[in-house]
C-alpha cells in the first residue's frame, strides 16, 4: 500500500478536525492513528446503520470516523481512561450521533447493539479477559449483531517486533496507554473463540504494505 492510499478520506478529513482545538499531544496521537490503522476497513465491516459500540475507544477517533463515514449510525464509545474521554467529549461537541463514556475495564455498555468494535485494545488484558469481553459482547448484540474486530496478527516474526517495540513504547514508558503487558492472540484463536459463540467468522489481513501485522475478524450472527 503507497502512502497516497493512506491519505484521509472526506469522513477522515473531518473527523481529525474535530480535534482542532486539542492540545498538540491529542492532535499528534490521533494523526498517528490515522496513518498507522486501517480505519476505513474497519468501518466498512460495521452495518451502515444502527447502534454500534467501540469498546476501549481512546480519543475517540474512531467511533468518529464511523459516524461521519455513515450519517445513519449513531456511536457509543467507553473507555477507562477518564482524560482520553474528556478529549472525546470535547471532539464531539454538537454531533448527536456521537457520544462517549467512561467505562470500567472489561465492562460491555447494555445492548441491544446492532456491532460492536474493538481496534487494537483487546491484547492489553489477558487472554482469558479478551475471551470473556468478546462473549459479553456477543451477548449485547442485537438479532442481526455483528463483532468487529482488529487486532495484531502474530506473524510474520519482523512485524510483530516492531509492533511490539512500539506498544512497549507507549504503553510502559510513555504511558500514552493504560496498561502494562500484553497478550497478543492469534487470529485464528479469537475466530474460534467466535466460532464458538455461534457467530460465522470473517478473517482478513489489512498489513499488506504496512508494518504492523494487522488483522480484521467479523463476527455476524446467522
Amino acid at each position: 500500500m503507497r502512502m497516497s492510499d493512506r491519505r484521509p478520506d472526506t469522513a477522515g478529513r473531518a473527523a481529525l478536525d474535530l480535534y482542532r482545538s486539542a492540545p498538540a499531544s491529542v492532535r499528534t496521537h490521533v494523526a498517528v492513528r490515522w496513518w498507522s490503522a486501517p480505519f476505513p476497513a474497519i468501518s466498512a465491516a460495521l452495518p451502515r446503520a444502527g447502534r454500534i459500540v467501540e469498546i476501549g475507544c481512546g480519543h475517540g477517533l474512531f467511533s468518529a470516523y464511523a459516524a461521519l463515514e455513515a450519517p445513519d449510525r449513531t456511536l457509543v464509545g467507553v473507555d477507562i481512561d477518564a482524560d482520553k474521554i474528556r478529549h472525546a467529549h470535547a471532539a464531539a461537541t454538537g454531533l448527536d450521533r456521537l457520544q462517549f463514556r467512561v467505562a470500567p475495564s472489561g465492562a460491555v455498555p447494555d445492548g441491544p447493539w446492532d456491532a460492536a468494535v474493538f481496534v487494537d485494545v483487546l491484547y492489553l488484558l489477558p487472554a482469558a479477559e479478551q475471551q470473556r469481553l468478546i462473549g459479553e459482547a456477543a451477548a449485547a448484540l442485537g438479532p442481526h449483531g455483528v463483532v468487529v474486530i482488529k487486532e495484531m496478527g502474530t506473524s510474520p516474526a519482523w512485524k510483530v517486533r516492531w509492533n511490539t517495540a512500539q506498544e512497549t513504547l507507549a504503553v510502559r514508558v510513555l504511558r500514552i496507554t493504560e496498561g502494562g503487558s500484553f497478550d497478543f492472540v492469534s487470529p485464528e484463536t479469537m475466530a474460534g473463540w467466535l466460532e464458538e459463540l455461534g457467530l460465522a467468522v470473517e478473517h482478513v489481513r489489512l498489513d499488506r504494505g504496512r508494518v504492523h501485522p494487522h488483522h480484521l475478524l467479523v463476527g455476524r450472527r446467522a
